[in-house]
């Protein structure tokens, strides 16, 4: 029986829009590549790109065929994308950013973000979270979505709930002329129904994940850097209205008793975690917290803390006091077991510089293979997104990096990527610079 001329037509058509007839594939030879879920590190292998996606992952290296295009990273060793889960996109540090903020329109700070979110991606990292900006941040992740702009995949909050006074009120600082009495809308709440309310906007606003500042912070125009700042009905009603709308939840916390009232509500990570204490730690293994440190951002905001004028004056003590410590409390709840997400803050330091993290990490105790599973298999399933990233993996996202040298036996050659494929499309390929 013929087939009707329009249905010829048709699956002509398909087959020249889809991968299922035979399109362009992507062939890596990879020297080393690291699989995250072994933890092993596998010599001479094929990854094969099929659009956006990992077709298969093979053992020695296979041929392309005659249209499909072969990439030799051969002297090269192969990972997935890194995921930092803890940037502000929107934003960079600089002695201006506290008078900026009165002199910025969204639009200059969507065009600088630009800049920033490109930088990310060149330096390896395939998806961040970002835990708080203006909005401007839910705007960037759809026009990286839909190929506008170079950067990230992005998990966004949107604007951070804060309470009155908070780390993360947006009036902390300006004159009271300026004030005025933020409320749910703007991410500040006081009270449950508040709380409730607040999170209700951010998804209605498009974030795909709630941050809240359980405690004070370094950065804020405040002179509390670590004490509580929800009750626990207010923290049980964030996470709660969260888990309603599908999304996981993010505390900024650097004293022991804002960590302790978050954990307890359900927080599936606790940013920072500066003045952790031993009861913190066993709590958050029992309830499964994970702990994303950021020891990057304490290292930096202490060391420009020294410079005069860097900061505001209320700032620096809290830099110089908190900054220091990330570092040891990581060791210590890592040696605990407390689980450890990777994030760094990027935006409290230059983004692009994100990769730094890793050496930190292990710096203080971890391996080199764990720290690379932080910022992979464990981060995606932060996300609860193992379906989609985290791996090198058969149906994943085809978002995969490579550096010049083994960063098991070399950590810092993570801070100097030469290959980025994101969604299947090739962003870098430098030539090897090995001596």
């Amino acid at each position: 029986m013929k087939r009707p001329i329009s249905k010829l037509l048709a699956a002509s058509f398909f087959c020249l829009s889809s991968q299922l007839c035979g399109a362009q594939k992507y062939f890596l030879h990879c020297g080393n590549l690291i699989d995250v879920k072994s933890g092993q590190v596998m010599s001479q292998m094929t990854v094969v790109i099929n659009g956006n996606t990992i077709e298969s992952v093979e053992k020695g290296y296979k041929n392309a065929g005659g249209k499909d295009q072969l990439i030799d990273l051969k002297d090269k060793t192969v990972m997935p994308g890194f995921i930092d889960l803890h940037v502000h996109i929107e934003s960079e540090t600089s002695p201006k950013k506290y008078e900026e903020q009165f002199r910025l329109n969204d639009a200059d700070v969507a065009f600088r973000s630009t800049v920033y979110a490109k930088r990310t991606l060149m330096a390896g990292f395939t998806t961040v979270r970002d835990l708080g900006g203006t909005g401007v941040n839910i705007a960037m992740r759809k026009a990286i979505d839909a190929g506008y702009i170079d950067g990230p995949r992005i998990y966004t909050a949107g604007k951070a709930i804060a309470t009155t006074g908070g780390h993360a009120d947006p009036t902390n600082g300006v004159k009271k002329q300026l004030m005025g009495d933020p409320g749910p809308k703007e991410g500040v709440v006081n009270g449950p129904e508040d709380a409730k309310k607040a999170v209700r906007q951010r998804y209605k606003n498009g974030a795909d994940l709630i941050k809240i500042t359980a405690t004070g912070g370094v950065l804020s125009v405040a002179k509390d850097g670590q004490g509580p700042q929800f009750t626990k009905e207010e923290l049980a009603a964030i996470v709660e209205t969260a888990a309603d709308y599908g999304m996981i939840t993010a505390a900024h916390a650097h004293g022991a008793e804002g960590m302790k009232r978050a954990v307890m509500a359900g927080i599936t990570t606790i940013e920072h975690g500066t003045l952790m204490t031993t009861e913190v730690m066993d709590l958050m293994i029992a309830k499964g917290t994970y702990l994303v440190p950021t020891i990057s951002a304490g290292k930096y905001v202490a060391d420009k803390a020294k410079i005069p004028g860097y900061y505001p004056d209320v700032i620096v003590p809290k830099a110089l006091q908190i900054g220091p410590q990330i570092q040891q409390t990581f060791q210590k709840a890592f040696q605990k077991g407390v689980k450890i997400a990777f994030g760094t803050d990027a935006g409290v330091f230059p983004h692009g510089e994100n990769a730094k993290e890793f050496g930190y990490m292990v710096e203080a105790g971890m391996s080199p293979m764990e720290a690379i599973q932080a910022a992979t298999i464990t981060n995606a399933q932060v996300l609860k997104a193992t379906d989609k990233i985290g791996a090198l993996d058969k149906g994943l996202r085809a978002d995969i990096v490579a550096a010049d040298d083994n960063p098991i036996k070399n950590i810092k050659t993570l801070e100097q990527i030469t290959f980025v494929m994101k969604d299947g499309k090739v962003y870098k390929h430098l030539a090897g610079n090995k001596k």
